[in-house]
């Protein structure tokens, strides 16, 4: 067995429907893992023919996450929990966020579902000495000017990975996250889908092109596994150099 074999572990990917966090589910369960997944929509043939979907081998759950009640009430279909992604993530364009009502969408979805997810799989992990991943966004480190709300909530996560690393490392959890740069998904449409920004921006980062989901995935691939057992309340910068 490998450092990076998953077998026998069990995994839950929030926001595993589709983009960063299907690319992570699907570098679980080739390396092993049984993996769940919990996405928007009613049922896992609503993702068919998706761009950035593949339910192929995971376990499908619809969740509301900014629903905290609905995910302290959820009945796991697993017994065990060795490994939680937290991968969800929303934006309001247009400078909504500068209104209450897409601030609050935007920050129930990218900050306090993290702290509901977290709470509601605590003993689990703990039961396993399981390991934690928060997927928050290079936007943690810099100012993004039309998105207040996307910022805060990631500046939030990086600042929640570290406090629960520390609270938590006591208990045999391990708490680290992943800070993606400019990955084309659905919610970087604006940016990819328009060649003249897609340009701008891939000019922006030294490696020349986009990240993948596959990118993010081989950080979280490192962070769940024994090669990381030391490695506590630690975000890593996954960019292609953007922010350096």
């Amino acid at each position: 067995m490998t450092d990076l074999d998953f077998t026998n572990k069990t995994a839950l990917v929030v926001g595993g429907s589709s983009g960063i966090g299907n690319g992570i589910a699907h570098a679980l369960k080739t390396r092993g893992a049984e993996v769940y997944v919990w996405g928007t929509r009613a049922s896992a043939a609503d993702y068919d023919g998706v761009a950035g979907s593949d339910l192929n081998g995971l376990h499908y759950d619809q969740m509301d996450v900014s629903d905290f009640q609905a995910i302290a009430d959820y009945k796991a279909p697993f017994s065990k929990l060795d490994i939680l992604i937290l991968s969800q993530g929303t934006v309001v364009y247009r400078r909504g966020e500068f209104e209450m009502p897409g601030w609050m969408k935007v920050v129930d979805t990218n900050l306090n579902s993290l702290m509901a997810c977290a709470s509601k799989f605590h003993d689990m992990l703990a039961n396993t000495g399981g390991s934690l991943i928060i997927i928050s966004s290079t936007a943690g480190y810099h100012a993004t000017k039309g998105n207040p709300a996307y910022n805060a909530s990631k500046t939030g996560a990086i600042g929640l990975t570290r406090t629960l690393g520390q609270a938590w490392a006591g208990e045999g959890i391990r708490v680290n996250g992943v800070a993606p740069g400019l990955v084309d998904t659905k919610l970087t449409k604006v940016t990819t889908d328009n060649p003249q920004r897609r340009e701008a921006a891939i000019s922006t980062i030294p490696q020349e092109r986009l990240g993948t989901p596959e990118d993010i995935a081989g950080a979280v691939l490192y962070l769940a596994s024994p090669l990381a057992s030391y490695v506590v309340g630690q975000t890593i910068v996954v960019d292609g150099g953007l922010i350096l």
